[in-house]
């Protein structure tokens, strides 16, 4: 059994998660924002537990993964999910928007592993899976921020890669294509079907497919694979 650590897992993906660690019998905990009735709803469907805080302020998100320490005794998988999306010209995009972006999807994440990463490399131990997207790799019009937070999720996972690897912990990236959440259910229909034709496999991808690929590079079997990206996208981004 594992002790496992997600963050954005109320919803989507995160939520898919969730149920995946928690079925093959991890100890589970997720932070979430905002979507309280379904984090707590999660919490008792799959028996994990839950914390509140917004992880793009680093005092929250390091008293997050301190309290996520305590109540699991230590994190031996963090899976940095949490993010949020824009559609938006990028003249448009304010500097707040911007901050935002970057502090959401990039920041959190290097606050969440800099916060965990002293108990993983006392036990010499630690598998570190970010979430990121194949616009990281390929870039989105009218998605500049989100596009290069994305991005800056490669170069993280490449350099934490190389700086924990000798302490016997992996960092990979998984990145998702166009998949069948929340988010994504507000396109239009033509949106929708357009971005399935740009995809080799003909649709959308699933939660659980992410999840899948997220819980191999947390397994033993990936053992030896460090500071990759892998592609959950249908063959979109090839």
């Amino acid at each position: 059994m594992k002790r496992v650590l997600i963050s954005g897992g109320a919803r989507g993906i995160g939520c898919a998660l969730v149920e995946y660690f928690c079925a093959r019998g991890d100890e589970v905990v997720f932070i979430y924002r905002q979507s309280e009735a379904a984090a707590e709803e999660l919490c008792e469907r799959t028996g994990a537990r839950a914390i509140r805080a917004d992880l793009s302020d680093a005092a929250q998100a390091s008293r997050a993964a301190k309290d996520a320490e305590a109540m699991l005794g230590g994190v031996d998988i963090l899976i940095n999910n949490a993010g949020m999306a824009q559609i938006k010209l990028f003249t448009e995009v304010s500097d707040e928007e911007w901050r935002r972006m970057i502090d959401t999807n990039l920041s959190a994440a290097f606050y969440l592993a800099r916060a965990l990463a002293s108990g993983m490399i006392n036990r010499q131990h630690g598998r570190i899976i970010n979430v990121g997207s194949m616009w990281g790799k390929v870039g989105a019009s009218c998605e500049v921020h989100y596009s290069a937070s994305k991005a800056g999720l490669r170069g993280l996972t490449m350099a934490l890669a190389k700086e924990l690897g000798p302490s016997g912990i992996t960092v990979n990236c998984v990145e998702p294509g166009v998949i069948e959440t929340d988010m994504n259910a507000a396109l239009d229909a033509k949106t929708r079907e357009e971005l399935c034709d740009a995809t080799p496999l003909c649709r959308m991808g699933k939660p659980e497919e992410v999840a899948a690929a997220v819980g191999f590079l947390a397994s033993d079997e990936a053992a030896f694979i460090t500071g990759q990206m892998l592609g959950v996208d249908g063959g979109f981004a090839i």
